[in-house]
């Protein structure tokens, strides 16, 4: 699966952007998906994942209370919402999918080794 990330931009701290995270080649809704970023200087680094079956959410300690991974089958993507962003929030930000494999629809990921299929990265740089 071929993915495609967008909608980073520069913000203001407070301010909210929204990811997306298109993907093609084959339908994305039979795989786990996260979001992962990385800052300047900095390895990279989990922020938030969803099962394949999209009942399980998770997300770094970080973030939590203000990103929301969601997907949308119907429209092949998976999407980070990002409120209250704060400086520190700023890096690059990639989506991934982990192909089904025997993993139960309810599992999780949040290693990067767990994916096997990436975005290219969409920049997100949040001023103060």
């Amino acid at each position: 699966v071929q993915l495609q990330a967008s909608g980073g931009g520069s913000v203001q701290a407070g301010g909210s952007l929204r990811l997306s995270c298109a993907a093609s080649g084959r339908t994305l809704s039979g795989c786990a998906a996260g979001w992962f970023r990385q800052g300047p200087g900095k390895e990279r680094e989990f922020v938030a994942a969803i099962s394949r079956g999209g009942s399980i959410l998770r997300y770094a300690d970080s973030v939590k209370g203000r990103f929301t991974i969601s997907r949308d089958n119907a429209k092949n993507s998976v999407f980070l919402q990002m409120n209250s962003l704060k400086p520190e929030d700023t890096a690059v930000y990639y989506c991934a999918a982990r192909a089904p494999g025997n993993s139960s629809p309810s599992t999780v990921w949040e290693r990067p080794a767990d994916y096997g299929n990436w975005g290219q990265g969409t920049l997100v740089t949040v001023s103060s």
